[in-house]
Formats: structure tokens, sequence, C-alpha cells
């Protein structure tokens, strides 16, 4: 089985991935408890998916009793720039390094198919299950169980040889294979990713409350965001990249080798006004093959004025005004609010 893994281990590069790791399903225990904690206190705002299947969620194990071994790996999509530099355009808006191009589901999925289909091959008569945020497993617990990284005090997983910017992928199989030593935190003293947060979205070190996080407020909350919030989301119109840009681990990140990850120039710190405009089709014809298109066109024509009236650029006024009656509540809401904030 070790000459096994190791095989799986090259095959697993040559399809892309940047790094793997094995774990045993029943190696995150204290999983269930977290997620139960989070859940009860409300810190997962609308996502009341979260709540569901709460047993799959927290015991690996339950989701598929047959798994003998978890292959969680790393897709590296690590930026050609400076996230950070782009809030600096107030005018323009600042996409999330992954959507700025095609959708990480797609990409990963097939590599993990790929490397699962080499897998049953060398192992016939095993089985495998693949997973990409399709299912309800607790993917970064895994990875540190797997020894791909540690979650860090923004509860995202991070590596000293990676960085912040990598996907996760899972392949649950039936085969037994010899599982890796969990990482570590080695997060020390450091608090950046704490500090940087514009809506301290972090109660406390390793605890992160979504309801706060610009990340759900741009992509999973419906209807309006708080006053108190959007005033804080700047021109962030889809996630939110500053725990991350901000990590000193960042130093030892490694380049993506995936064209498709580079960012779209259309994309990168797009004019507030030209996004205003999108109607429905222009907003799919846009955002086609990217993971943009899942939210439509309200919530993200929302989001765009919220940071129209952040910019402070009173020329952008007309833009937020020719929507205030527009047919979704949530849009109209945000276009006064724009007007008025600029005025």
């Amino acid at each position: 089985m070790s000459d096994l893994k190791h095989a799986l281990l090259t095959e697993a590069r040559a399809a892309g991935f940047g790094k793997m790791g094995v774990c045993r399903p029943d190696a995150i225990p204290d999983a269930a408890a977290r997620l139960a904690e989070f859940v009860d206190a409300g810190r997962h705002g609308q996502m009341g998916w979260m709540a569901d299947r709460m047993a799959w969620r927290g015991d690996p194990g339950a989701l598929w009793p047959e798994a003998k071994s978890v292959i969680m790996l790393a897709e590296i999509y690590t930026p050609g720039t400076d996230p950070l530099a782009a809030l600096d355009r107030r005018d323009r808006a600042t996409i999330s390094v992954y959507a700025q191009n095609r959708d990480y589901h797609d990409l990963v999925k097939k590599r993990l198919k790929r490397v699962g289909r080499w897998l049953l091959d060398a192992a016939p008569g095993h089985a495998i299950k693949v997973f990409v945020d399709t299912a309800p497993v607790l993917e970064k617990p895994l990875a540190q169980a797997a020894g791909l990284g540690w979650q860090g005090k923004h509860t995202n997983l991070l590596a000293r040889d990676l960085g912040s910017w990598f996907f996760l992928g899972a392949i649950f199989t039936t085969v037994d294979l010899p599982p890796d030593a969990p990482e570590i935190d080695h997060c020390g003293s450091c608090t950046a990713c704490l500090d940087i947060c514009p809506t301290r979205a972090f109660p406390a070190p390793f605890q992160l409350d979504a309801r706060r996080c610009i990340s759900y407020l741009t992509i999973e909350h419906k209807g309006p965001v708080d006053p108190e919030l959007r005033a804080l989301m700047g021109n962030r119109i889809y996630g939110c990249d500053d725990c991350l840009a901000v990590c000193p681990w960042n130093k030892f990140a490694q380049a993506a080798t995936d064209l498709r990850y580079a960012a779209r120039p259309e994309l990168i710190s797009p004019p507030l006004e030209d996004l205003a405009r999108l109607d429905d089709a222009g907003f799919r014809a846009l955002f086609s093959g990217s993971p943009i298109k899942r939210i439509g066109r309200d919530r993200f024509v929302r989001n765009v004025l919220y940071a129209i009236g952040n910019s402070g650029e009173k020329r952008l006024e007309p833009a937020a005004q020719s929507l205030v009656n527009d047919p979704d509540p949530a849009v109209a809401d945000a276009a006064r609010w724009a007007v008025e904030r600029l005025r």
C-alpha cells in the first residue's frame, strides 16, 4: 500500500494538484462538537444547509461507512498580483481572486476524477467517491488531519509550502492507504488575518461569525445587508481576500499552473458603473463559466450598489439613481442607500 500511495501521489501531481495527503474517515473526532457550537450560536447565518445532515458533516465515516481512506488534494490558484491593491480603486469593483476566471468546482472535479480512475485501475475491486463542495464534507479539518496544512486563526487552511491560495478536493475510497501525520498550528503570535478584517468577523482566534464575513454577505446572504455592515464592505462585490492576502506564509506560495485560474482582464477591477447596468442576460453572458453566476444578477447588482455608495464618487450617482425602482426589493433598497450616501 505504501508503493500504491507513492504512485498515487505521482499521478496526483501529474494531474496538476500541488499537494496530497491521506487520513482516516474518523480522523477528526472533535469536528462534530465544533460544528454544533458554530450552528447553535447562529454564526452560519442564512446557510441553513449547514444545519442539515449534521451527523454526516461531523463524522465523515457516517457519510460513507465503507470508506477506509480520505485522500485530500490541494489545487493551487495563487494570484499574480496583490489582491489588496485593488481596494484602493474605489470607483471600481474588487472580485475575489478565485472567482476571476473559471469555476474551480468544474476544474478540480475533473482532476479528482482522473486521479480516482487511476486508483481504481491500480486497485481493482475498490470504489471511490469524489467531492468538491458537493456534499456535507468538512474539507478543512480533513485536510489538516491529512497533513496538507492547518486551519489558521481566520479558520481557512494554509500551509508552510503553499501559503493560502489553494482549493481542496477529496476522494473517499475503500482502499486502505497509509495515513499521513496531521499538521500542527504554525500561526504563532501572528494576528494579521484578524486585524485586517473590515467587519471584525472573528469573535476570537480560530472562530468565524459568518454573518459578519464579507464573503458570506456578498455570496450567501439574501436580501438587504445590515447598513452598518454594508458601509464596511468597501468595493468588494464578490467575496473577500483580505485575511488570505495578508498572511505571512504566502511568501512560500507556489504559482498556479492552470491558466484557467488567471484573471480575465474584464474582471480585474471592472468599473462599478458598467456592472450596475447589467440586466439578467448581460450578467449571464459576462459570468458564463464563472462561480459568480450562481448568485444571480439581483444579488450581484445589490453588491455593486453598496460599492457605489461606498465609493465617494459623486459621478456614480446616476448609475445608482437608475435602479431605485428596480423590481428586486434588495436592489432598489441598495440603490436608494447608495444615492443617499453619495449626496
